[in-house]
């Protein structure tokens, strides 16, 4: 066995295993710096993922942000229009209905907590189409205010001139009674030629004169009426005649009562006389009173009553006569 050959064989392998554990280094080096060169890269990457992630992340929360102040905004349009009356309620009730809806739709994308951008781009429509439905009620509320201010006005005017024509009537009333109570009383009649006649009847029937009380069976009691102004037509006399002792003489043949008088009040009457008048025309009456009891000595007073005022007296005497009378 030749040495010098097994050394020199030794002698090149050695080098060549050198060369190849070198060339090991320096592949386990490049993929040891290749490996963190991917690995900077990667997590540069990574990095502008997460960087843009946020970025969006921000994006929908500002943007989430300003479609919440938008819909605050259109809820404040709607609170400014709270006060509107119950009447202007009602005629706006479809349109009040139809803004709930959509406010419920808006706040149920805006109360999540991850919404998406498609759904907030809805909830923008939905806040544009709010707006439209809150700018038309404005202006239907506008509108309506505008039409009850006319109606309050009118009403205001309406009612001053219920007030004039109330005031005008009372006037016109009140002018009316005065004028009525006027009439009434320049209406009522004049007694005139009154005459109070004792009369005695014979056995016969026959009448004549007598101023002897205890011979006076009746008195005969003559009287004109008239008045320029009274109607035509039929009206009660109430005459009361008034014996010696002051008391009105009543009896029931001749129907004998109360009525009321305008200035002495309830007054009692000896007899009620119905007469027809006419306008402008005199009127005699004519009636005979017997009291069924024996006439006294003294004064008998006739008083004659209509329409609640003395319109006229007269008076007779009768005497005591003698023995023979």
């Amino acid at each position: 066995m030749n040495t010098s050959n097994f050394e020199t064989t030794a002698e090149q392998k050695a080098p060549e295993q050198k060369s190849y554990k070198n060339i090991v280094i320096g592949l386990l080096a490049a993929a040891v710096v290749g490996l963190g060169a991917y690995t900077i890269a990667d997590k540069g990457k990574t990095s502008e993922q997460i960087q843009q992630q946020q970025t969006q992340i921000a994006k929908v929360s500002d943007e989430k942000s300003d479609i919440q102040k938008n819909f605050d905004a259109s809820l404040a349009r709607l609170d400014s229009m709270s006060t509107v009356n119950k009447d202007m309620e009602s005629k706006l009730a479809d349109k009040n209905t139809e803004i709930a809806k959509v406010k419920a739709e808006i706040r149920t994308i805006l109360n999540k907590k991850n919404a998406t951008a498609g759904e907030l781009a809805k909830a923008k429509r939905l806040i544009e189409d709010l707006n439209g439905k809150i700018t038309t009620m404005e202006a239907d509320v506008a509108r309506l205010t505008e039409e009850n201010e006319h109606l309050t006005a009118d009403k205001v005017a309406l009612t001053q001139d219920k007030e004039k024509l109330t005031q005008d009537l009372t006037t016109t009333t009140t002018a009316k009674d005065e004028l009525a109570k006027k009439v009434d009383v320049a209406s009522t009649l004049n007694a005139s030629n009154i005459r109070v006649t004792p009369i005695n009847v014979k056995g016969n029937g026959k009448e004549k004169v007598s101023t002897t009380a205890k011979r006076v069976d009746k008195l005969l009691i003559a009287f004109d009426v008239d008045n320029r102004i009274a109607q035509t037509g039929s009206t009660d006399l109430f005459v009361s005649i008034i014996g010696p002792d002051g008391k009105v003489i009543t009896s029931e043949n001749s129907g004998s009562g109360t009525f009321t008088t305008r200035e002495e009040g309830e007054k009692t009457f000896t007899a009620k006389v119905p007469v027809d008048v006419e306008t402008a025309k005199r009127k005699n009456v004519e009636f005979g009173f017997a009291p069924g009891t024996s006439f006294q000595k003294g004064n008998y007073k006739v008083q004659i009553y209509q329409n609640g005022f003395l319109i006229g007296e007269g008076v007779t005497e009768l005497k005591k006569g003698g023995l023979f009378s």
